[in-house]
């Protein structure tokens, strides 16, 4: 744990950490814990670099939102919360890296819930186009089942066995979160 007063650890002097575990779940180690996080991808690439009330629950989100980038993660947490240490931090290993990654070039991705209506094909977007409010809720709901499938499937192939559940009411509007 990082307090106010210590000096911050570099991101290349913590250990690389499996995103999934043997049992297919993320590690509990940081559940509930304020601190800085840095995902990797499978070729051990960093990919993105956060800061969280709750590392955990971040990576699960992270998980969700890019399957295909969350194969490993290095995390520091802090004795008490603090945005200040907690940007400074992030600044510190985004300048150690020299590059931004990908991740933090594009943060929506990685940040906001997903959106799937790109994903509709011509076909789907024209009868979209032509249904009414509620029936267009109905279709968005129908897409967005059609991706949390997809997301799932990729997280399956994977070897993730832990529970995910998606906000519903999100759904009604093309939009795919974890229900927190």
């Amino acid at each position: 744990m990082t307090s106010p007063s210590a000096p911050a650890p570099t991101l290349s002097s913590l250990a690389l950490q499996p995103y999934i575990d043997a049992t297919g779940q993320i590690p509990t180690l940081h559940q509930g814990k304020v601190g800085i996080y840095a995902i990797y991808d499978a070729d051990q690439h960093l990919q993105y670099v956060g800061y969280s009330r709750d590392i955990y629950q971040s990576l699960k989100q992270h998980l969700v939102r890019q399957p295909h980038a969350c194969h490993a993660y290095k995390a520091q947490t802090i004795d008490r919360p603090s945005r200040t240490l907690l940007e400074n931090l992030r600044q510190a290993w985004l300048t150690e890296q020299g590059t931004l990654p990908p991740g933090n070039q594009q943060e929506d991705r990685w940040t906001q819930p997903i959106d799937t209506k790109p994903t509709m094909t011509e076909a789907e977007k024209a009868e979209y186009a032509d249904l009414d409010e509620v029936a267009q809720i109905k279709f968005l709901k129908r897409i967005a089942r059609r991706v949390e499938a997809d997301i799932l499937a990729v997280l399956d192939q994977r070897g993730v066995q832990m529970e995910l559940r998606f906000n519903p009411k999100l759904k009604e509007s093309g939009l795919l979160d974890l229900k927190s």
